[in-house]
């Protein structure tokens, strides 16, 4: 897969730009199964007319430049997105970098600066695209540019709701992640690199793996059972992860802190992947440093019984 980055101070300026490939546009946060239509929609076309399958997407969400003070809400941070589209068939990623000046262009000059560089043989959105200053620019725009355009109806679940990634995040943040894992199509997983923490679980006789959060969305605060990878290991191993601002001690950052059972091991600096799937308990304050770690040995074992059931995650 190609990654092309548009625009900015990221931009691939000694890189030949790839064009004549059927591209998809849109944000792609999450890469649920509503933007899987649209890719496999386009991925149709690409065969049929024996072009590249390209999508172009925004970084940062423009969301993050219009709404700057906003916790953070991403499902899926560039990497993870980029690994997502990968397993869909996608060939090329253009990544324009969004900013204000990207967001001040009409749509005819969206066009000229973005679409017309990469000279798509047909363009695919959602419904509920728009582009350009003010959302002036849709479909009849991109046709009366004379590109080739279609749009992909939005999808729905069985119970007839839309499947979109502001729904997802709800259940995220609301600790329902089953419910998120059937929207999008695939096990929703954290990303990042271990940090050195405060060392209070080696305290406790639980030592954790410490991932900060960043911009992806904060789940519902609490401990859950969840899914370990270390650096792209084929194992995935069991863990009791607290997610959150550990009460007990005043943390001011919310943190991902996975004690990964049966496990020892030197991990700093590592990727780690954390798949949460199934809350256990909200976070709690409590009286005494043994009643927390009476409480802990209670979620390891809870952690265990959960998790017999899903040692294969979601692809």
């Amino acid at each position: 897969m190609k990654v092309i980055h548009l625009g900015g101070q990221t931009a691939d300026s000694n890189v030949e730009i790839p064009t004549g490939a059927v591209v998809a546009v849109g944000n792609f946060d999450a890469v649920h199964q509503g933007h899987v239509d649209l890719i496999w929609k386009a991925r149709a076309l690409a065969r049929e007319r024996k072009t590249p399958l390209a999508v172009l997407t925004f970084e940062p969400h423009p969301r993050r430049i219009f709404r700057p003070d906003d916790p953070p809400f991403r499902v899926t941070p560039l990497d993870l997105k980029v690994e997502r589209l990968e397993k869909e068939g996608v060939e090329i990623v253009y990544v324009l970098a969004f900013d204000w000046n990207v967001a001040g262009l009409s749509a005819e000059e969206f066009i000229k600066n973005v679409i017309d560089k990469i000279k798509p043989v047909v363009l695919t959105t959602g419904e509920d695209f728009k582009f350009g200053h003010n959302r002036t620019g849709n479909l009849e725009t991109l046709q009366a540019a004379g590109y080739e355009a279609l749009v992909v109806p939005l999808k729905t679940d069985p119970q007839h709701g839309v499947i979109s990634a502001t729904r997802i995040r709800g259940l995220i943040q609301s600790g329902h992640i089953s419910e998120a894992n059937n929207l999008l199509g695939w096990a929703w997983v954290i990303r990042g690199k271990v940090q050195k923490g405060d060392q209070r679980g080696r305290e406790l006789g639980f030592p954790t793996a410490n991932v900060l959060l960043n911009e992806t969305i904060h789940p519902s605060y609490g401990v859950y059972a969840t899914l370990v990878r270390i650096n792209d290991d084929a194992q995935w191993r069991m863990a009791a992860t607290n997610i959150g601002i550990r009460p007990m001690f005043e943390v001011k950052t919310a943190l991902v802190e996975a004690h990964i059972l049966d496990f020892s091991g030197d991990i700093y600096g590592k990727t780690l992947e954390i798949m949460p799937i199934r809350k256990i308990r909200d976070e709690e304050k409590y009286e005494s440093l043994d009643a927390l770690i009476a409480q802990i040995e209670r979620d390891c074992l809870e952690a265990r019984r959960i998790l017999a059931k899903d040692l294969e995650p979601v692809a």
